[in-house]
């Protein structure tokens, strides 16, 4: 907050430079000597007032504020400044932090009415691993209420296979496509660009069944690689900044998210294959792949991401059972981070 330190620190550069300036034109010494003495007295004085009258405070403090929230772009950085608070398994708390450019940015938590409000109409495509499938969950759960999920739980977590729901009072189609590998992502969006038909959210993330069944992170860097470039030749080929090209069905270009992995917790992996291969100095290797493929917006590529590891790692070891998979909130939280970002993107407000 620019409080009476920072006014302090301003008003000193005042009292040093306006003088000095006031000199070029060749005012006497004294008459200098007394401006600035005066206006130091002034500046002194309002420091130490200021605290003590509320609209100047606030009108102060205001200024910080509006510098983030006129560009609420620059609130995609602040997505993932969440906060854990794990007393115990069972309660598990978190929100965003209250720093003051995450309280500018106005995060919220939607209610399942927002929630719907915002995705009425879409068509969501999540693809990957069974965290993709988790994330699926706890959108599914946001929008629907437990009546209704309890019909649902069953197909959804039919093992290594797609699924797919229409949710007919708000006209959400949402779609989970099993694809363990990188190069299953490839092969989607090719698809996506071959029919000119594209989702308008798509999540995509591999990785996990990458380091335990084939265990190398430079082929891993690779086929990023290839998704990468099928992502932008999908964007350069057939969106422009006004929307679409002709022919093209959507009306703009998806929200493009990745779904990054985990912190795996080696202790806690439930087989010796897992724990062997499935370690801090091989997930290590694999992230600094993912960093370097400039996949992510954070690296100059196309894809904002959905940092499951940063998450997951607040939360805990009290917030996973085998080290891999973590409790609903965690996921409840990636799925509000992108709801949020929607909201950045599309310039809305709920």
């Amino acid at each position: 907050m620019f409080g009476a330190v920072q006014f302090g620190i301003f008003a000193a550069f005042i009292v040093l430079f306006v003088p000095m300036g006031l000199a070029g034109w060749h005012l006497s010494r004294n008459k200098m000597l007394f401006f600035s003495g005066a206006l130091f007295i002034t500046l002194a004085v309002g420091v130490h007032l200021t605290p003590y009258f509320p609209s100047i405070t606030d009108f102060v403090s205001s200024l910080s504020v509006t510098s983030v929230v006129s560009n609420r772009n620059s609130c995609i950085s602040f997505l993932h400044e969440i906060v854990w608070d794990v007393r115990d398994s069972n309660k598990v708390l978190w929100g965003w932090e209250r720093s003051t450019p995450v309280v500018a940015c106005e995060f919220q938590k939607l209610s399942r009415v927002e929630a719907s409000v915002l995705l009425n109409g879409s068509w969501i495509v999540v693809v990957g691993d069974s965290q993709a499938r988790l994330v699926v969950l706890s959108l599914l759960n946001l929008v629907m209420d437990g009546e209704e999920m309890g019909s649902i739980r069953g197909d959804l977590f039919k093992r290594h296979s797609d699924y797919k729901i229409v949710i007919e009072k708000i006209g959400v189609k949402l779609e989970f496509l099993w694809a363990p590998y990188a190069y299953n992502v490839t092969e989607l969006l090719t698809e996506f660009k071959k029919n000119r038909r594209y989702p308008d959210v798509l999540v995509m993330g591999s990785g996990l069944w990458h380091m335990l069944h084939v265990t190398n992170s430079s082929e891993y860097g690779d086929s990023l690689g290839n998704v990468r470039k099928s992502v932008v030749s999908l964007l350069s080929t057939e969106f422009g900044n006004d929307g679409p090209v002709t022919g093209s069905v959507s009306v703009q270009s998806p929200h493009l998210f990745w779904l990054g992995m985990p912190t795996l917790i080696n202790s806690m992996l439930n087989t010796e294959d897992k724990r062997k291969k499935m370690n801090g100095v091989m997930q290590d290797a694999y992230d600094r792949e993912l960093y370097q493929s400039k996949l992510l917006r954070q690296s100059g590529g196309p894809l904002l991401l959905l940092d499951i590891k940063s998450l997951s790692g607040r939360c805990g070891v009290m917030c996973t059972v085998d080290g891999m998979h973590y409790d609903e909130h965690v996921y409840e939280a990636a799925v509000h981070i992108m709801l949020n970002a929607l909201l950045i993107d599309s310039q809305q407000r709920l």
